[in-house]
């Protein structure tokens, strides 16, 4: 069966929670940046939804999912470090 690996779907509301609370709130004063950064919230939450989207046609088929939490969250052997 193959498998693709995707961003764990926490990744997308850490970053949602992040921008709508902390970084809105800084620019809430600068019409410019306030823009740009609804833009960006907007963005995140297409991404959410159409990962959601490749999630549920690879149930429908011989995909599986293996959400990652971080780049290194498996096949740790293959990392190639620095000397």
């Amino acid at each position: 069966m193959e498998q693709i690996p995707l961003p764990s779907p926490i990744h997308y509301e850490l970053i949602l929670q992040l921008l709508e609370r902390q970084t809105m709130l800084a620019v809430s004063q600068n019409p410019d940046l306030r823009q740009q950064v609804n833009q960006l919230i907007i963005t995140m939450r297409k991404a959410a939804v159409q990962q959601k989207r490749l999630e549920e046609i690879c149930q429908g088929s011989s995909v599986t999912v293996d959400h990652r939490w971080s780049i290194n969250h498996h096949n740790a052997e293959k990392i190639v470090t620095p000397d």
